[in-house]
């Protein structure tokens, strides 16, 4: 078979501690370190600032207990030694037959839960320069992803154009929503928290930049990171919260984007949502289309019982059973039909209630036409096969390999082989899968 070229669209850097501290300045600095935690696991630490009190305070990264807590041992045989040296990641990639990689971070996914706007700020554009730095000898393989701090969206957008116009990087990089304190226990944060989505008002701006510089954003999530981790937050076994944390986290940003009228609003904007697979895809798709039809296009809120026809029906019920104390039924259904207790919603305030999507244009699954998503599968996912038989032709190039090199949960050997198989036997699709969609989306 001809050799598609191949691109592995989300690999990761593993911050090589003392190198990353050389492009701190001194106050961020002495702000992070890496420890050992009581159960003997390599964590790092970051001295947050209390959003409520203003106090310094230490936080351990990843979570190392509770629920939503973070993995453990987690290293790989082979691609944590390569996520941290590059000569070590090229022998891989040449013996694999890995054309280039696109390079996400580690550690960085964590600025994005701090407190301190100012520390996430400046914690981005020291990784921002060292990965930089790092990839530039292998600048023709090596293609770095930019980290900006949604905490402050203005300095976000700054550092999305330095690194993007100055830089060259091929990618932004966002969690799938900013953690936020819960309202009914603000007292709690960041153990409990919220997702403050990235169709909230406040990064608008920051979109419509990406969308402006034609550059794409890749929508990256990590368990253990104190994001809102939707259903892995009420577990707490890593292993069953490493499979829900991404997946829920993903799908709950894809949702949001697609309801709130985003990707609408910014139809050119390409977003991916990665290492949470891509075989939920089809159902998830096919729900949010039902619900678009059924609660949106085709909502009629004036349907209500008819209060005669209720009745009827109920003395009919009663002939036909003989139930007694008829009337007093009858006045506790009519009871329900009554206007409420109290001061009713003002027209307006009933209007927004039940017009929960204002700004969704249209059916969700335009998007997906549009090119604007994509997802990444792993070389062991069968997700492929089936994709195209669900989504039709869009399912052939909505997603691309992604190795996760430099994490546990990589794999290496023979993964290029390994992601071929899902194209069974179609060289067109392969060459999409292992390389074209992914060129698509970068650009």
């Amino acid at each position: 078979m001809p050799r598609p070229l191949v691109v592995d669209a989300d690999s990761h850097k593993c911050e090589n501690p003392p190198v990353l501290f050389d492009y701190l300045d001194a106050p961020q600095r002495e702000r992070l370190r890496f420890v050992r935690d009581r159960y003997g696991e390599q964590r790092f630490e970051l001295r947050d600032r209390d959003m409520r009190t203003g106090e310094l305070v230490w936080r351990t990264f990843l979570q190392p207990e509770g629920y939503a807590k973070g993995t453990f041992r987690p290293y790989h045989e082979e691609t944590t030694h390569g996520g941290l040296f590059n000569r070590v990641r090229l022998e891989h990639m040449d013996r694999e037959g890995v054309d280039h990689q696109v390079i996400y971070g580690s550690v960085a996914l964590a600025f994005n839960s701090l407190g301190d706007a100012e520390l996430a700020s400046a914690l981005c554009r020291a990784y921002n320069d060292y990965i930089a730095d790092d990839c530039a000898p292998y600048a023709a393989r090596l293609h770095p992803v930019a980290h900006v701090a949604l905490q402050d969206p203005a300095e976000a957008i700054a550092e999305l154009r330095r690194c993007v116009l100055e830089k060259g990087f091929v990618g932004v990089a966002l969690p799938p929503s900013l953690p936020a304190p819960h309202p009914d226990a603000p007292e709690a944060f960041p153990r409990i928290r919220v997702p403050k989505h990235l169709s909230h008002a406040d990064f608008a701006p920051l979109l419509a930049e990406a969308e402006r510089l034609d550059v794409a954003l890749g929508i990256h999530a990590a368990p253990g990171m104190y994001l809102a981790g939707g259903s892995s937050d009420q577990l707490d076994s890593f292993t069953l919260v490493h499979v829900f944390a991404n997946r829920s986290m993903q799908q709950m940003a894809l949702a949001r984007l697609l309801f709130d009228g985003t990707l609408d609003a910014h139809p050119k904007l390409r977003v991916g949502f990665l290492e949470a697979g891509v075989g939920w895809l089809p159902d998830l798709l096919h729900n949010l289309h039902e619900h678009w039809e059924k609660r949106v296009r085709d909502f009629d809120p004036s349907v209500e019982p008819s209060v005669a026809e209720f009745l009827l029906e109920f003395a009919r019920e009663r002939d036909a059973r003989g139930q007694r104390g008829f009337v007093r039924k009858a006045r506790q259904l009519l009871a329900i039909f009554s206007p409420r207790r109290g001061e009713d919603a003002s027209p307006a305030e009933v209007a927004a209630f039940r017009n929960e999507h204002p700004n969704l244009r249209g059916d969700p699954l335009a998007a997906l036409a549009r090119r604007q998503l994509f997802f990444t599968y792993e070389p062991d996912d069968p997700a492929p096969s089936y994709l195209r038989a669900a989504l039709g032709e869009a399912g052939e190039r909505v997603c691309g390999l992604a190795i996760d090199y430099g994490h546990w949960d990589a794999t290496l050997k023979d993964c290029v082989a390994l992601a071929r198989r899902a194209a069974g036997g179609d060289d067109a699709y392969a060459a999409r899968l292992l390389g074209e969609n992914a060129l698509a989306f970068y650009g």
